[in-house]
């Protein structure tokens, strides 16, 4: 029954879609099983063997007058995390961060509602609604583009909540491609960017991998930098890397600070 395979831009890990019912039936609500209809996320072993981890469906449950299920969608290049974005047909379009497997969450959504209007009170007549909704959802150049069946052509943009920050917005909109084809999937590359760092030091902040003085320090310090130019920002820059390098020690998550301070190292090259 699979549909669609998102991988994360590591090649690690797999977000399997799930067209259930072909798009055409209400596969979303609050009584449906998780099982089907949705997102299973796999981890690829060293022996490329898959390994599932966890299911996944729209946290809303939807009306039994919307087609609903899981179809197409992409990453979306926040530098330290796998995000996709994908169609739900009538459940609209929903971002899901899956770069733990073992709990994908949603980060965003976006929901037209039904189109057509549900019962009346006591009426049980049995009728097919319209058939509508995204079918599609994809991340291009620091936009959404949601393939609406009934109702047109969505154009989304991320706004910053407690799952998502500016920063890390800001770095995915730093990814530009001349032509993108999701089923193709090319590896995603960041520009040496601040935003790219601060993204990496949001991240650390939200999860607690570094202890609150440390990254009001460093968010200092990288404010500072920024402020400089020349000899003077290559200086600091250098002197930070180092400092940062030297945190990952004792830090409870020291592979996201060793990228945030390789990506310091980015901005003095």
């Amino acid at each position: 029954l699979w549909h669609t395979a998102v991988f994360s831009n590591d090649g690690s890990k797999v977000l399997f879609t799930d067209e259930w019912g072909g798009g055409t039936q209400p596969m979303c609500q609050a009584t449906s099983m998780m099982e089907m209809g949705g997102n299973t996320t796999l981890t690829i072993g060293a022996n490329r063997k898959l390994r599932q981890h966890a299911y996944f469906k729209i946290p809303t449950g939807q009306a039994a007058n919307e087609n609903c299920v899981s179809p197409n969608g992409s990453l979306i290049p926040v530098p330290g995390r796998d995000i996709a974005v994908q169609g739900w047909y009538q459940g609209g379009v929903n971002v899901v961060d899956f770069t733990d497997a073992d709990q994908p969450f949603e980060v965003a959504f976006f929901d037209r509602g039904p189109i057509d209007a549900p019962p009346a009170p006591g009426d049980t007549t049995r009728r097919a609604g319209t058939i509508g909704g995204s079918w599609g959802a994809y991340w291009y150049n620091g936009a959404i583009y949601s393939s609406e069946m009934a109702r047109g052509l969505d154009i989304l943009e991320l706004v910053p909540n407690e799952h998502l920050s500016a920063n890390e917005i800001a770095a995915a909109k730093l990814v530009i491609m001349d032509e993108f084809n999701p089923q193709s999937q090319p590896r995603i590359t960041w520009p040496a960017a601040f935003p790219v760092v601060r993204s990496y030091l949001d991240q650390l902040v939200r999860g607690n991998g570094l202890p609150a003085t440390r990254t009001s320090a460093i968010g200092a310090a990288l404010d500072a930098a920024e402020a400089m130019t020349g000899v003077a920002r290559t200086r600091a820059l250098t002197t930070l890397a180092t400092a940062v390098e030297r945190d990952a020690a004792g830090a409870k998550d020291a592979a996201r600070v060793r990228a945030m301070a390789g990506e310091i190292r980015r901005l003095v090259n």
